[in-house]
């Protein structure tokens, strides 16, 4: 797998919400943080599945190509959970609001080429190929003028940035709403579920 996301199958006990909620939130905050603030290009090479936070650590590279064959997905809504708002926020950049509603509603898995067809990738080669090709984009992108690949980079993100601020009292609201997903049945739950491979039994709290 390039990544399957958090493993959240050890969790248990009282301390459930802190554990879980600790859990996806640093480092890998602090490793999407750092791949937007990145001056370079970054390129991600999927080779294997690519799920959950592995797949958001995707969008969060420059680009990506996927190797043939492969499943990406989201399933916080088969584990009970709220999705971070600027996690939403790369997605919605990314393939729109009618493919991000698809992926984090349904909490289906696309294969590679269907991801192609949303954006999600933007290549995809058969597994053999993927390395050197990941490895000749790189070398494309080496060659360019950097002063330019680096300007271009840098006024794409801050264009995206302006178009994501929030009123910050509707930001308290959505960290809240995503707080209180943690101390939930539901997510204690659907982590329960998944970590015995059976359907949940939501209660709605």
């Amino acid at each position: 797998m390039f990544s399957s996301g958090y493993d959240l199958g050890d969790l248990a006990g009282e301390a459930f919400a802190d554990d879980a909620e600790q859990l996806v939130a640093h480092p890998f905050t602090a490793a999407l943080d750092a791949l937007d603030a990145c001056p370079v290009p970054t390129i991600a090479g999927l080779p294997g599945h690519t799920i959950g936070g592995g797949l958001e650590l995707a969008l969060a590279c420059d680009l990506r190509v996927a190797a043939d064959g492969i499943r990406l997905g989201m399933p916080p809504a088969k584990l009970g959970l709220v999705y971070s708002h600027t996690g939403l926020r790369r997605f919605l950049q990314t393939i729109g609001v009618p493919r991000t509603r698809e992926l984090f509603l349904l909490g289906r898995n696309i294969d590679a080429r269907r991801a192609l067809d949303w954006s999600l990738v933007n290549e995809v080669v058969i597994g053999p190929d993927l390395e050197e090709t990941a490895l000749d984009w790189a070398r494309e992108l080496a060659a360019n003028a950097p002063l330019s690949v680096q300007g271009n980079k840098r006024v794409i993100r801050e264009l995206l940035r302006a178009e994501g601020e929030l009123d910050p009292d509707v930001e308290r609201e959505l960290i809240a709403l995503r707080e209180a997903c943690f101390a939930s049945e539901d997510m204690r739950e659907g982590v329960r579920a998944c970590a015995e491979e059976r359907p949940a039994r939501w209660r709605g709290r």
